[in-house]
């Protein structure tokens, strides 16, 4: 609902409700504003009265929902109010001693992952879309979120409508409304007057937030913004959850069996102890405890610390992350698509000659194409203005009747232009579209002859220059009556004139990061819109030397199963149309790979959602640019091997905090699990097994920070649960051998009681999970990979910590007592004979495993 404006008549909800029947100057007096556009202090109060025009949570909402989702695990939850069932029968300390400790690890994990979102904040204002606004009566460009109601926007190929809009005026505007309407092809918007029950999708003078421009120029006022726009209304449906990127998936399932083992153990140990006549209290304390254990808690902010480092390191690179859980998926990536210009070519297109149907330079065909390029109303293109900077022309000598825009279904553009007496229509585009429409041809002496004799020639003339490695236009002309718009309809029977040939080199070095790639394992396919003998050149530059080429013609004719088969083979898709993206990347996606897609055009939207990581570039269309998960702000993939490497580094962090919950967590937990079996007491106390939790989980937050091996980046890796279940019964199993072994040590060498069992245990078991953190980080020996300084500064204070823990006054609240001197001797034996053994175990593993990682 479109609220009160401060110190202002009250805008007209019930008329504005159906603007499209509104002439402009009625709904401009609704809006309270004018043509020139809005003065920058009323769309500041306009801004505070509507809000931001995004459909996005607010951030202060945002950070109490954060801190409330570290809570939000049921076992965290039902030990909170266990400790309050505690409190209740008398026991506070050790009620208190356990809710502190709840808090300390959430609000750790608040604070890693709040610092997180805003270093990620800060750097998507670095690709922020923004729009052209009249304010002050100057044009000027604006974030969309400060769109405000009576806005007056101006729009061009690329950008993103930001707002219900009303048009004032056009020129050949073709919107891509297909998320509201379903149409496949854009639809021409013009100003005007409609019926108040006309339907959406018949709405030709209105533009909806959410769509985009395809080709055209406007200018409109915005009507409607944010959660009162029909995108806002629709928003359920149309701003679904992204998709699950591959890593999220397997965060999702190893969270689904670690869940599994903590149930199953819980409910066994309590009704053991249960059975055993140990306190009901205490033994679901203890169970819950042994849960909170098991269960990773700090993985979310692990996982979200590790992502944000990654997004600083790749921002220094050049490259900024939008969606935080891509870098994995980036990392993952084994196949990267994307169109050749600006990527393995220079991106600066320059115009190698205009020729006559024999091959011959011709002014005249130079002259036409350049008037077809410097007159033409639509969206800006490398083309256009390699052709403008050689040949320019003097505006006020013509005069542009009309325009038939380029399409991607005729790739065509016509322009009708006065010239003095003169009236003709200029048709500019791919060679078989102008062909098609074309009756006759003009010889270099300007004679016409009939095109049936020519055609053979003139598709041999553009072979030729195709497979030299020149992009080859048509360009044909017909003249035209003065009194009436040329149309669509008549565009047949023309003469054709001759040819456009255009080049753009390869980059410098683009053979050695393609080389670069390859050795990290990822395959580089390109799609283009050119033909199959300009891609086969430019591939055999680039080092291909025998490309697989599929065309689109090819495509249109295979069957999925043969698509899936033969995509996978291809090194480059030519003559392909932008529907033909999303489907050449869905069933690359489908054989097994995770693809990337790197795009900068008004077609390319629908592939880089498609893509499990879309890539585009800053100076790229909104549209595109808000479609992708990453934006590279150097259109140069020798930046993008940077961000893989990074992508890969940020993986192999996170997974050495999984390999260290499976197994010293596992481990220990197991142990504790087992020995409360033959103790006659607990062989920890709840609020002790929470502080070992704690403590072994504070070095990990330096996770982020450490080295990484060669080896982890060197190719793509996946998530693998199978794997992980392995390293967890293997591992898990040794941390309990030398669980058992301290055990005995306490029981039968040191006749412990239940007090220096506890601080005996506790201080061993925090003490080993710490330090092999250190053996589990890395493939390699340890002392060919050592740690960062970072995570060994945090493992050394947190084993003094412990080790210093039952001198201290705090001891008593936790239940710990001094232990005999002989007692540490023990455990530096058998720690040392754990890492030594967890050494010796890792190199057996990876040998014996290594095809499965």
């Amino acid at each position: 609902m479109i609220h009160t404006m401060p110190d202002r008549q009250p805008l007209s909800h019930t008329s504005l409700d159906a603007f499209w029947n509104l002439e402009t100057a009625e709904a401009l007096k609704m809006l309270a504003g004018n043509e020139k556009g809005l003065s920058r202090s009323d769309a500041e109060d306009r801004l505070k009265t509507y809000g931001l025009n995004t459909l996005k949570a607010a951030s202060r909402s945002s950070a109490i929902l954060l801190f409330l989702s570290q809570f939000k695990s049921p076992v965290t939850l039902l030990l909170i109010g266990a400790a309050g069932l505690s409190m209740g029968l008398g026991d506070v300390t050790d009620a208190v001693i356990i809710l502190i400790i709840i808090l300390i690890s959430s609000c750790l994990g608040f604070w890693q992952e709040k610092g997180a979102a805003h270093a990620v904040e800060e750097l998507l204002k670095m690709v922020q879309i923004r729009c052209r606004i009249l304010r002050d009566g100057t044009e000027s460009e604006w974030p969309v979120e400060t769109v405000v109601p009576g806005d007056i926007i101006v729009l061009s190929a690329g950008d993103v409508i930001p707002g219900d809009s009303l048009l004032l005026d056009s020129k050949e505007l073709f919107i891509d409304e297909a998320a509201f309407t379903g149409e496949t092809y854009p639809v021409e918007k013009n100003a005007g007057i409609l019926p108040v029950d006309t339907a959406l999708s018949k709405r030709s003078n209105s533009l909806l937030m959410g769509s985009h421009v395809i080709s055209g120029k406007a200018r409109a006022v915005v009507v409607r913004t944010a959660s009162r726009t029909e995108f806002g209304k629709i928003s359920g449906r149309l701003r679904l959850k992204p998709p699950e990127t591959d890593f999220e998936k397997g965060i999702r399932h190893f969270g689904y069996m670690l869940m599994e083992i903590t149930l199953v153990l819980v409910i066994v140990i309590f009704a053991i102890n249960v059975l055993l006549h140990k306190p009901a209290l205490d033994s679901f304390l203890f169970s819950l405890a042994l849960a909170v254990g098991l269960t990773p808690q700090l993985l979310p902010a692990i996982i979200t610390v590790n992502l944000a480092a990654g997004a600083r390191a790749m921002a220094k690179k050049k490259v900024i992350v939008k969606r935080l859980s891509s870098i994995e998926n980036f990392g993952s990536m084994n196949i990267l698509c994307s169109d050749k210009t600006g990527t393995i070519t220079e991106g600066k297109v320059t115009l190698k000659d205009a020729l006559d149907i024999a091959g011959n330079h011709s002014e005249k065909t130079l002259r036409y194409a350049g008037l077809n390029a410097a007159l033409q109303q639509g969206f800006t293109n490398p083309i256009d203005q390699a052709i403008c900077a050689v040949h320019k022309i003097t505006p006020t000598d013509y005069t542009v009747q009309c325009e038939i825009p380029y399409d991607f279904i005729r790739k065509r553009l016509t322009i009708q232009v006065q010239h003095e007496k003169e009236n003709f229509a200029i048709t500019k585009g791919a060679l078989n579209g102008i062909l098609e429409i074309c009756g006759q041809a003009e010889t270099e002496k300007g004679e016409l002859i009939p095109m049936d004799g020519q055609r053979p020639k003139i598709v041999e003339q553009y072979h030729q220059l195709s497979a030299a490695g020149y992009r080859v236009l048509g360009v044909a002309y017909k003249q035209t009556a003065k009194e009436k718009d040329f149309t669509r309809d008549e565009e047949k029977e023309m003469i054709f004139l001759g040819f456009i040939t255009l080049f753009d080199p390869p980059k410098q070095h683009i053979r050695e990061t393609l080389d670069d790639l390859r050795a990290l394992g990822v395959q580089f396919k390109v799609i283009t819109g050119d033909n199959a003998l300009v891609a086969d050149s430019i591939a055999r530059q680039i080092g291909v030397a025998a490309p697989v080429i599929l065309t689109g013609a090819q495509i249109r004719q295979m069957s999925d199963g043969a698509l899936m088969q033969q995509a996978t083979m291809a090194n480059i898709f030519a003559e392909v149309e932008p529907n033909q993206k999303e489907r050449i990347i869905q069933f690359l996606k489908k054989a097994g790979n995770v693809v990337g897609f790197m795009g900068d055009g008004v077609n390319d939207a629908g592939a880089l959602h498609t893509a499990d990581v879309g890539i585009s570039v800053d100076d790229a269309v909104d549209v595109a640019k808000g479609a992708a998960d990453i934006v590279l702000l150097d259109r140069d993939l020798a930046v993008l091997k940077e961000g893989i490497v990074i992508g890969r580094k940020t993986f192999a962090n996170t997974m050495k905090y999984v390999f260290m919950a499976t197994s010293a967590n596992f481990g220990n937990m197991f142990s504790m699990a087992g020995a409360s079996l033959f103790l006659s007491f607990l062989p920890l106390l709840p609020k002790q097994i929470l502080l070992t939790n704690l403590l072994t989980d504070f070095p990990e937050m330096a996770i982020a920070t450490d080295r990484v091996d060669a080896l982890s980046v060197e190719k793509p890796h996946r998530w693998n649960i199978r794997f992980i279940q392995r390293f967890m019964l293997i591992f898990g199993l040794l941390s309990s051998v030398f669980d058992y072994l301290t055990f005995g040590v306490l029981l039968f060498f040191m006749k412990a009681g239940e007090k220096v069992f506890q601080t005996g245990w506790f201080v061993e078991s925090v003490v080993s999970a710490t330090l092999i953190v250190l053996v589990v980080r890395t493939r390699l020996p340890f002392l060919k990979s050592l740690p960062g300084k970072y995570l060994m500064m945090a493992t050394g204070l947190i084993v003094l910590v412990v080790l210093a823990l039952p001198f201290t006054p705090l001891a008593g609240l936790f239940g710990f007592v001094r232990l005999p001197l002989s007692f540490y001797g023990w455990m530096g034996g058998i720690v040392a004979g754990y890492l030594v053994s967890a050494e010796l175990a890792k190199q057996w593993f990876y040998r014996k495993l290594q095809k499965d990682y």
